[in-house]
């Protein structure tokens, strides 16, 4: 059950050999087109998987496939961007439709090989959230939002159940730290997982969206009030501090031994995620989905987005070839059935169908995304994602790495946060 991911970036090539192949002058030319992603191991081969078989059906047509972690990946998928020597099909986030082309133009408008890709398959409100200017820039995968995965394992050598409200994750610390030791915790939050928690406490409380036509939603001291929770989970051993995250090594937790061995016996994650951390425990481990909090306030906090999409970039020689590749990987029966939920539950109807008759949906990946949407109720604001906030060095990191090192108080803290979300919403530099 335990898997390694491969290096960030790793780039093979997938060869299709058939018999003849380079001998039958009729034969239709080869054309190449570029297809990358992120994510995890179980992901990675899933896609891997689907691509040979697009091959299978399309002999014409050769996919050189760039994959690896998140870390670090937005980064290099700017910089090739900003070259135009980016893969011909992406999988992207939506922010990048505004972060790295102000009107998303980037990207192929994919309304134009509607022959090609079913849009019909889609909801109309789902597409509208991936379309610029009238441009359909990509194609939704799926939504996802946050939710609690908790170590059943873990949690019963601790000898307490797995948290069902606020109140008992906050006594989890030290029941942890008494009984398992220094080096066990009941969650475990990145800078990044700090932040969205930030939100869903506040939403919680407030009932507020993040965001609104593009004003910032919530006050200074509103935002110091969820930030002194935060440190408090930190300062009496719920969390772990961020050197000791960072410490380990591992850009993600999946690859993280504490998370493997099960002394991280908690995350707040992206559903869409759950395969990766659940393949990435050791043997006898088991993963439950957590509940919500009820008893942080009386809204539901916390947000959905489209999970990924799939874009076609504007250099690309081969739309057709890119399109083709795209319809198949959203709609296409095997396809469907090799990925299963590694993305999410799809938004394609046509594969939902297919993944229920499979029976693909009662996996942990189902039962998180059921949790999440029987639950959220905002949607994410398209600005929170941007590159001067989340992307590496941005104000998101600055402000949790600044807190958890004690570089910052909690009020220096909720001020810098306030400032550079202002400022990014106002199209300043933070």
């Amino acid at each position: 059950m335990r898997k390694r991911v491969g290096t960030l970036c790793i780039s093979m090539t997938l060869l299709l050999c058939t018999a003849g192949c380079g001998s039958n002058p009729d034969a239709a030319p080869e054309r190449t087109i570029r297809f990358s992603w992120w994510g995890g191991e179980s992901r990675h081969q899933a896609t891997a998987e689907a691509v040979r078989a697009f091959e299978a059906q399309h002999p014409d047509i050769r996919v050189q496939t760039e994959y690896g972690a998140w870390n670090g990946w937005e980064e290099a998928a700017a910089a090739a961007l900003y070259a135009g020597t980016e893969p011909d099909v992406m999988q992207i986030n939506q922010n990048w439709l505004r972060d790295y082309q102000s009107d998303g133009s980037g990207f192929l408008d994919l309304n134009a090989y509607s022959s090609i890709i079913d849009l019909s398959q889609y909801d109309p409100a789902v597409l509208e959230m991936c379309t610029e200017d009238g441009a359909l820039r990509c194609i939704p995968i799926s939504e996802t939002g946050r939710v609690f995965f908790w170590n059943e394992t873990t949690f019963a050598a601790a000898g307490i159940p797995v948290p069902d409200s606020f109140a008992s994750l906050c006594k989890a610390g030290s029941i942890f730290q008494e009984t398992l030791g220094d080096s066990y915790y009941p969650l475990a939050l990145g800078w990044y997982d700090r932040m969205l928690f930030t939100v869903y406490l506040l939403q919680c409380r407030y009932g507020r969206d993040w965001v609104t036509n593009g004003a910032l939603q919530y006050s200074e001291a509103e935002i110091a009030s969820a930030l002194e929770t935060v440190d408090m989970l930190e300062k009496t051993h719920v969390i772990p501090p961020l050197k000791q995250i960072t410490g380990g090594g591992a850009d993600s937790f999946d690859k993280d031994e504490n998370w493997i061995t099960g002394r991280y016996a908690g995350i707040y994650e992206w559903d869409s995620s759950a395969g990766k951390f659940i393949d990435s425990l050791e043997e006898g481990q088991t993963l439950a989905v957590g509940a919500y909090f009820t008893d942080i306030g009386q809204y539901h906090g916390g947000f959905s987005k489209i999970a990924q999409s799939f874009a076609i970039s504007k250099h690309t020689a081969d739309p057709a070839a890119c399109a083709e590749l795209i319809s198949f990987l959203v709609s296409d029966a095997e396809a469907v059935r090799l990925l299963g939920t590694e993305r999410g539950i799809p938004l394609n109807q046509k594969a939902y169908d297919i993944c229920d008759t499979a029976g693909l949906l009662g996996d942990i990946s189902a039962a998180a995304s059921r949790r999440m949407h029987d639950w959220v109720g905002f949607r994410i604001d398209p600005d929170f994602e941007r590159a001067a906030l989340k992307g590496t060095g941005g104000v998101y990191e600055d402000v949790f790495t600044g807190l958890s090192y004690g570089d910052y108080s909690v009020s220096q803290a909720a001020e810098r946060l306030y400032t550079g979300i202002q400022a990014a919403l106002a199209g300043e530099q933070p």
